[in-house]
């Protein structure tokens, strides 16, 4: 029995108090109310404020080999001339989107290096297009960003003030004007009235830096898995800028890739000429060969004359022709590789499709291409540079390598068709020499004539194709932007607020009650102790009476009359022929000890019993500061040596009629040795047959030993703890005690509750409101402001 006391925890439930945990948090709601009233102004404040952001979008079909291309009416134009060998793929194409050289040109085109601000009460707003004036600026070498401010003089001069409000000159429209961050010209937009006052905040940023905002707030999706529609969505403060800087990306980028194409297209065109050239004049030599040798043999029509060995050997003949124009085309095409440079492009349709070369060709105009586009934003030793460099010769040595297998496999046709043609010589063996001659001739016309037939349908082609050329996109819907912000969003950001506003609080009074180890209530005695509550007393208002008297209606005195109920209780043991003896003791002081002795003295007092309060924490008397009484008392009784009575001692206090007190008296040298003289006993035995009640005030427990020494007498130990001032280790010495039975019949008084905060069985009500007491009803708005 005696192990299962020592544990208290082993005497509670578990059971989970969910009133118990909320109570902290309800009973400061006022501070709940204030925080998410600030937390919702602050959120009002910011979005009152802060600069919305709009978002923009458009919408583009993207011309995808991989997944179907891009329906167009220029499909036929596009089959016609063979010219799309610049493969596209979405994926690809949306790097070619955000990418840094496109970005640079829409900045450039729309001239957003230079924007317009006009200054508010708090902030500071874009105004994009709708300014009288529109300014020109050329930036110096290290093109570092600026700012001024201009002011509008009259219809003609303006002024420039700098940062610091310094005017730095009057200046003309279209004047050259030279600035630390480059040089600028200010001109008029048409349409605008001038006659009104502006001031602009104008700021100048480089192109750099802006590349990487935009290209940060643009953002890319593909619509659909099996789909090259692409979303294109843009954040900005104006929505009308967002607008336009979509729509110039999307006009820039099918520019973009116009041009490359008409790039591929013009070399092609040129190579063609250039061949076309050369053929006519070797063309026009065959057909002055075939003129002279008629003349010189007076041939009239050698086709008619041969009419039958042509039927026979059409079909031969077609083929040698054919064969050797390939070996010619793939000859020349050897030469034009050979003497290509590393930005020159390959001729892309030369070759039929079936030759290997054909698609390696294609790979390395590809490659061609995009190191020139590498090259207008990076150094020709850039590693991506030199990488492609690299990639290009490997791919040129394939293609040579591939041209130069192609002619070894058309030399093989042709030796096969020389053993036949040699097989026919022996038939044509009674042709006349001339014919054998003119077919030679003949040939050599034939294989030039099918060579500038081929050129002139490559040139046409071409030609189409410069004509003709497809965009890469095709605008399904123009950039439009919302017409309500993004950012910040209201709904998100007052329940931010309201959160907060509760979290905030919550989590102070959370960490207070985490570092605070501190009793509060009874219910810090219970869980720690298992010693019984004899009752608990409020915190006293400042205005209350010291002393409790017959007419007390405070929280205090209905406290303290509970107590003096429960007292009896735990009395019914002593005999009725003698008084009981009550001692008050704590753990230190300041804990109220003597305020609970003093007053629970007079509440009984006040139930016409005779009452004595005996002060015995004889080293640190406190019982002058509540009652008037004199310095002699209990030791002077001790230490007398005349054998007079404690009743010399003895004083009655005024307005009570069986209220008496023995004073401490003196503080003695050795209070100890006093406590352990016979003569305590000999008062104890004497007070029990003069009083009803006797409380004894004794010393703090974990001070001096001097309770102790004492606490045999008792009859009951009423031990006092202060909330909010007693740390709850501390409860393990009257545990201690109690398990010990070093102090008889132990109780534990809470003194200094907060009954406004408190929660549980009493005190989480006022004690005040006695029987037959009116008490005044406050509306709710003054309970809540206290009045």
């Amino acid at each position: 029995m005696e192990s299962q006391n020592i544990n208290p925890i082993q005497n509670q439930t578990e059971n989970i108090d969910v009133k118990a945990i909320l109570w902290p948090y309800l009973i400061h709601w006022k501070a709940f109310v204030i925080s998410v009233f600030v937390g919702l102004t602050i959120a009002y404040i910011y979005l009152r404020y802060a600069t919305p952001i709009y978002q923009a979008s458009a919408t583009i079909q993207v011309k995808d080999d991989k997944r179907g291309g891009m329906s167009s009416e220029l499909a036929t134009f596009s089959e016609l001339t063979k010219m799309s060998g610049i493969k596209n793929n979405v994926e690809n194409e949306i790097e070619v989107l955000r990418s840094r050289t496109l970005m640079e040109k829409t900045i450039k085109d729309l001239n957003l290096n230079v924007s317009y601000l006009r200054n508010g009460k708090i902030k500071t707003s874009d105004v994009y297009k709708n300014t009288p004036i529109e300014i020109v600026w050329i930036p110096n070498d290290k093109e570092k960003a600026g700012s001024i401010i201009i002011e509008s003089s009259n219809n003609e001069k303006f002024k420039i003030v700098d940062n610091n409000q310094n005017t730095m000159g009057e200046y003309g429209y279209l004047e050259t004007i030279t600035l630390p961050f480059g040089k600028i010209m200010v001109q008029k937009k048409a349409g605008k009235n001038y006659n009104k006052n502006f001031e602009f905040k104008v700021n100048f940023q480089p192109t750099k830096n802006l590349i990487g905002k935009y290209r940060g707030s643009l953002n890319t999706a593909i619509l659909g898995k099996n789909t090259s529609i692409l979303e294109l969505t843009l954040t900005d403060e104006v929505p009308e800028k967002a607008e336009d800087i979509l729509n110039t990306l999307i006009k820039n980028y099918n520019q973009d890739a116009i041009e490359d194409k008409r790039f591929v297209a013009q070399k092609t065109s040129r190579f063609i000429e250039d061949r076309l050239n050369l053929l006519a004049k070797e063309l026009s030599d065959v057909e002055n060969e075939v003129e002279s040798f008629k003349k010189e043999n007076k041939l009239m029509d050698i086709e008619t004359e041969a009419s039958l060995f042509r039927e026979n050997a059409s079909a031969f003949e077609k083929s040698a022709i054919e064969n050797e124009t390939k070996i010619n085309i793939i000859k020349t095409l050897q030469q034009y590789v050979k003497q290509a440079d590393v930005e020159d492009l390959l001729p892309a349709n030369i070759l039929s499709t079936e030759e290997t070369a054909s698609p390696l060709i294609e790979e390395y105009n590809q490659l061609v291409l995009m190191r020139t586009k590498q090259l207008k934003s990076a150094g020709p030793k850039n590693s991506v540079i030199v990488q492609l460099e690299q990639k290009i010769e490997a791919l040129k040595a394939n293609i040579e390598a591939s041209l130069k297998q192609s002619l070894v496999n058309y030399n093989i046709v042709k030796r096969d068709l020389d053993a036949q043609r040699s097989l026919l010589s022996g038939k044509l063996a009674n042709a006349p020499t001339q014919e054998k001659v003119f077919k030679e001739i003949f040939r050599k016309q034939s294989i030039k004539d099918a060579i500038y037939s081929y050129l002139l349908q490559k040139r046409e082609e071409t030609e189409i194709s410069l004509a003709a050329t497809e965009p890469n996109a095709k605008v399904i819907d123009k950039a439009l932007a919302y017409t309500n912000p993004i950012a910040p969003k209201k709904q998100i950001i007052y329940l931010a607020a309201f959160v907060l506003g509760l979290l905030l609080p919550a989590a102070v009074i959370y960490i207070i009650q985490l570092m605070d180890t501190k009793i509060k209530s009874r219910e810090d005695i219970e869980k720690n102790t298992t010693i019984p509550i004899v009752g608990d007393v409020p915190h006293a208002a400042d205005d209350e009476a010291l002393l409790v008297e017959a007419n007390s209606r405070t929280n205090t005195a209905e406290a303290l009359r509970i107590i003096r109920t429960n007292l009896n209780f735990l009395l019914t043991e002593v005999p009725n022929d003698r008084a009981k003896l009550i001692f008050v003791t704590s753990t230190f002081p300041k804990e109220g000890k003597t305020f609970i002795s003093v007053n629970l003295a007079a509440t009984m007092a006040l139930s016409e019993k005779k009452v004595l309060l005996i002060g015995m924490d004889i080293r640190n008397p406190k019982i002058d500061s509540y009652l008037n009484v004199p310095e002699r008392g209990v030791t002077n009784f001790l230490s007398d040596k005349t054998n007079k009575s404690y009743k010399d001692y003895l004083v009655k206090i005024e307005n009570y009629e069986n209220f008496y007190v023995l004073p401490g008296g003196i503080i003695p040298p050795n209070p100890a040795e006093l406590l352990m003289g016979k003569k305590v006993n000999e008062l104890f035995d004497a007070v029990k047959h003069d009083f009803d009640y006797v409380i004894v005030d004794t010393a703090p427990v974990s001070l001096v030993t001097d309770t102790l020494l004492i606490a045999h007498h008792a009859d009951a130990f009423v031990y006092i703890t202060r909330a909010n001032f007693l740390e709850k280790a501390m409860l393990a010495l009257p545990q201690q005690l109690y398990v010990q039975k070093k102090l008889p019949n132990l109780s534990i008084l809470v003194n200094d509750t907060n009954i406004q905060k408190g929660y549980g069985y009493g005190y989480g009500y006022g004690y005040g409101y006695g029987y037959g007491v009116e008490v005044e009803q406050k509306p709710w708005w003054k309970k809540m402001l206290k009045l």
